[in-house]
């Protein structure tokens, strides 16, 4: 098992593809839920659900198993401003955002929807670049958040 989804492996897990039973792939799965269920009670104009905590639950996890799993090099390696965590969260968001978009607007060929999936292919390419860089040991991730996040 590769210590890191590549960024394909993470959109299929976002979609419901868990196969391989990959961490990152039942997080990233979850948080897309979270994000899902939060966008469905602004549409239907409820109170969202508390989901903060989970969300921050769900991005601590994430943290916590890569800076275990994926060894961080310190000595003169540049530091990425995000967290692996908040980076995923970022990507689910933006794919159920890009996924709502495409069946609320009459065509396809709308701008809209194609805006939402220019911006989610460019987080994904970030998130492959970061990927390879840390796993690489050309990048480091912040350390997670205490136990309070």
């Amino acid at each position: 098992m590769e210590p890191l989804l590549s960024g394909e492996e993470l959109l299929r897990a976002i979609r419901g593809d868990r196969a391989g039973g990959h961490p990152l792939a039942r997080w990233a799965y979850l948080l897309a839920g979270l994000h899902r269920a939060a966008m469905r009670a602004r549409e239907e104009a409820v109170v969202a659900p508390e989901n903060g905590d989970e969300r921050g639950y769900l991005v601590h996890a994430i943290d916590v198993w890569t800076e275990q799993q994926v060894p961080q090099h310190h000595q003169g390696v540049a530091l990425h401003t995000e967290t692996l965590g908040s980076v995923i969260d970022r990507i689910a968001d933006a794919h159920v955002r890009a996924d709502a978009v495409l069946t609320t607007c009459a065509t396809a060929g709308d701008p809209r929807v194609h805006a939402a999936w220019f911006r989610l292919a460019e987080l994904v390419d970030g998130y492959n670049d970061l990927a390879a860089q840390v796993v690489d040991g050309v990048r480091r991730l912040p350390v997670p958040a205490g136990e309070g996040w």
